[in-house]
């Protein structure tokens, strides 16, 4: 008896779990195709007509989309550059810079005062 119920209460929480992650998804939706009209610009009208016809009521205000910090330069505009640039070593560079890393680590003890 309490194995059904243990199965119905986690049968329970999964409807609860995709419904959460259907709402999710639509909302964010929503959200991408108002953001198109330009980056830290205000929500369209067709977001709002859409929003208000899916019964999201805080999605049709007309407030004005704050973009990430990260994002801006010292003057308050877009940076236009990527942020991360990873360039290509091969891997006995990538081990040399490694293990001088790991040599110059205060806790590091070398292997002649092991010996010793």
């Amino acid at each position: 008896m309490l194995h059904l119920l243990y199965i119905l209460a986690f049968t329970i929480l999964a409807v609860i779990a995709v419904a959460n992650l259907i709402r999710n998804l639509i909302m964010f939706s929503f959200d991408r195709d108002g953001s198109r009209s330009g980056v830290g610009g205000n929500y369209s009208t067709r977001n709002s007509q859409l929003s208000n016809q899916g019964g999201y009521g805080y999605l049709s205000s007309n407030r004005r989309v704050a973009p990430h910090p990260e994002l801006l330069d010292s003057a308050g505009k877009f940076i236009k550059e990527p942020l991360l640039v990873m360039r290509s070593i091969n891997v006995e560079d990538a081990r040399q810079q490694l293990d001088a890393l790991y040599e110059s680590s205060p806790g590091h003890k070398s292997e002649n005062s092991e010996e010793a």
